[in-house]
């Protein structure tokens, strides 16, 4: 969206008639100036939502509903109780809220079909790209001492999270500031999203991906951003296309990654049959996220003093240190055993998802995200997400001879199960519906899936029988080509959503002549980042709550779409040779 847009949507919020009462009359005599209670709720409405910047553009957000007392009163009586009382109703606090929340009409922005491409893309232009992405990695390695990812906030919400899936938040959350943020944000998203503030918080984009819009954007440093760089960067270097200095910058880059997310990031857990566990935590203690000194008071404001490890980052972290060729003692452990603790039987343990917003999906053999540390926090419940649980069976795979998974009929079956819940996805079809996800979009999926599916393949047969024997792989294979080649290439596309459909159908043996619409995507918008890099940051993963919390930036875009390229070129030369 251009500056007219962005112009004629702020003049919009600043001149609309009032409508009603609005937050700031419902919320300024309960927390600006309160005379007690829970000093956060008052600290988070201050800092989040009655800021110098949000207030002349909310301040006109009046809802006509509200001018009926009862409701008002209803909405009052809430927040006082979240104020006020030690051990609040979350489920009673957040009911009238959630009632508002359901007159919202959000959707996700319509795709236009897309024609086939007049001409395939030549092997010269997608090493050009491949080149300026390694370049920009580096750059902003030697530039940062890491490359960093951005995280975002669209006040609009996330269009998953309606009334009910509030009230699962508010009742399934563990930290009384995250229920405070997620209640509040949730509020604020009411007034934002029927009012004309909406179009300026909430633009309307190309694709799948939501583009970051600058400015206000987190920078930060997590040991899962650290093992895709790692990634990308031997996928660089091993596509020969880096000059012998880029060589070297490369490897050393890799080498302080890995020693990021396995040292730094390191954090002792105890297994739920109590052994010692050493995993990764997304963010590390400061100062390693490298927030700027402003934003890690909001972040602890925002509710996320407490942050404890969890299941993705671990598997990662040793997976790229895995790939890297590290020998440190931490990848011996046998992470399957710690997972296989974390891990969803049906009719035992289910209530261990305390945050089920995708609760049509079958958890049977899926792991949860969160994992608890040594005091017991687990501020965010628990979930579970369907592009983690491929990770979880990646790692195993590319570790399967380290952790004598085969010689162990526990860990054997501990991977057999999660594979199963991936092939029910797959069969129902729900892995392409975004509600089934709560980090990731269905393209990830698609993408990691990829990895995943190539990782199965450099096994010995023996070994690909031993762990799926039903052939579910190759189920879930067939599954997500024809949503990438069928859904995700055949309408718009923006550069990130190409990268993730030209890893998936690499990966998974798609005949070349099919890569063209994705090709052509990038290539038309190489250049788009401007100052910033070779392409513009969008979505990568997210967070539903405490609202629509978006990570990504230029430097994973130029990652994605390297590691893309790469498997391209690889693929095409091969075709040649």
């Amino acid at each position: 969206m251009g500056f007219s847009h962005f112009a004629g949507a702020a003049y919009r919020a600043l001149t609309a008639r009032k409508d009603g009462p609005s937050l700031y009359d419902l919320c300024d005599p309960l927390l600006l100036h309160p005379p007690g209670g829970d000093p956060h709720l008052a600290k988070f409405y201050k800092t989040a939502l009655a800021n110098r910047a949000l207030r002349p553009l909310l301040r006109r957000t009046g809802l006509p509903e509200l001018r009926d007392e009862a409701r008002l009163d209803s909405l009052r009586e809430a927040l006082l109780r979240a104020r006020d009382q030690e051990a609040p109703d979350w489920a009673a606090i957040g009911a009238p809220v959630a009632a508002l929340l359901d007159t919202l009409d959000l959707r996700r922005p319509a795709r236009k079909p897309i024609s086939l491409p007049e001409r395939a893309a030549g092997v010269a232009e997608i090493e050009l790209v491949i080149r300026a992405c390694g370049a920009h990695l580096l750059r902003s390695f030697g530039r940062n001492g890491f490359i960093p990812a951005y995280a975002a906030f669209n006040l609009i919400g996330d269009v998953d999270v309606r009334g009910r899936e509030l009230l699962m938040a508010l009742s399934g959350l563990n930290s009384r500031g995250y229920k405070n943020s997620t209640l509040m944000f949730n509020l604020a998203r009411i007034f934002i999203a029927r009012s004309p503030v909406r179009d300026l918080v909430n633009p309307p984009w190309r694709g799948i991906a939501e583009p970051m819009w600058e400015p206000v954007q987190i920078r930060h440093r997590s040991a899962y951003y650290d093992a895709f760089f790692t990634e990308a960067l031997l996928s660089f270097v091993g596509t020969g296309l880096a000059s012998p200095e880029q060589k070297a910058a490369s490897q050393r880059a890799v080498q302080k990654m890995i020693e990021f997310c396995l040292v730094t990031s390191r954090e002792q857990v105890r297994a739920r049959d109590g052994r010692a566990f050493d995993v990764v935590t997304a963010l590390a203690p400061p100062p390693h996220p490298r927030f700027a000194k402003m934003f890690a008071q909001i972040k602890q404001d925002l509710g996320f003093a407490i942050y404890v490890p969890d299941c993705d980052t671990t598997a990662c972290s040793f997976s790229a240190a895995t790939q890297a060729g590290s020998e440190h003692p931490m990848l011996a452990q046998p992470l399957v055993d710690f997972y296989a603790g974390y891990q969803i039987v049906a009719g035992v343990n289910e209530p261990r998802v305390t945050v089920p917003l995708n609760d049509h999906i079958e958890y049977e053999g899926g792991v949860v995200t969160w994992i608890e540390n040594l005091a017991g926090d687990r501020p965010f419940g628990n979930d579970l997400d369907p592009t983690l649980n491929i990770d979880i069976v990646e790692v195993s795979l590319r570790n399967l001879a380290r952790w004598k998974v085969l010689e162990n009929p526990r860990r054997l079956e501990t991977i057999a199960r999660i594979i199963d819940f991936q092939r029910r996805l797959a069969e129902s079809g729900a892995f392409a519906d975004p509600r089934s996800h709560i980090y990731y979009l269905p393209e990830l999926y698609c993408a990691y899936f990829g990895r995943c599916y190539a990782a199965f393949l450099m096994l010995p047969i023996a070994a690909r029988v031993a762990i799926d024997p039903g052939g579910a792989f190759d189920v879930i294979r067939a599954r997500v080509l024809e949503y990438v080649q069928n859904e995700l290439m055949a309408y718009e596309m923006n550069a990130f959503d190409a990268a993730l459909a030209l890893i998936a159908l690499t990966h998974l043996g798609a005949e070349p002549v099919s890569f063209a619409p994705a090709l052509t995507c990038i290539l038309s918008h190489f250049g788009e980042g401007g100052r910033r890099g070779p392409f513009r940051a969008y979505e990568w993963n997210k967070m539903k709550t405490p609202t629509r919390i978006l990570v990504g930036g230029p430097e994973v875009t130029s990652a994605f779409v390297l590691m893309a390229l790469a498997l391209v070129r690889k693929t095409l030369m091969r075709g040649t040779a």
